[in-house]
């Protein structure tokens, strides 16, 4: 009987931990139902009660697909690194914008690569007058 209760016990505690850390690690605007910080105080003082409730009701349906900040659904895939967690980082919403952006890199780049020659030449030439 000992044996048991304590596989019970292990059992739920590592189905504590388990939903413990998911609820942490969850994306906050993916967690359904209730806000994160709930779920989490939820699991804290109810492990039980609270990791099960959390399995069947706030953890992230990892079907659906995640919404830019004004509910259009993103265009392309959008990369599950932390960086990118906040809504419209990852993918443009209008492909007009996209480009422009583009374009306004390119013309930095090509700007900082003409100043980094043109240092370059001065450079040379100040080494051949001395």
């Amino acid at each position: 009987m000992i044996k048991l209760e304590l596989l019970l016990g292990v059992a739920t505690f590592a189905l504590w931990v388990f939903c413990l850390v998911d609820a942490i690690g969850s994306p906050t605007d993916r967690v359904r139902n209730l806000p994160k910080v709930a779920w989490v105080l939820l699991i804290l003082f109810f492990p039980f009660v609270g990791s099960i409730a959390w399995l069947v009701a706030g953890r992230p349906d990892p079907g659906v697909a995640r919404r830019a900040a004004d509910g259009r659904a993103y265009r392309r895939e959008t990369p599950d690194f932390p960086e990118y967690d906040r809504p419209g980082r990852a993918a443009a919403l209008d492909p007009g914008q996209d480009e422009a952006f583009l374009r306004q890199v390119r013309e930095r780049a090509e700007a900082q690569r003409r100043a980094y020659e043109a240092q370059r030449k001065r450079e040379r030439e100040a080494g051949e007058q001395q």
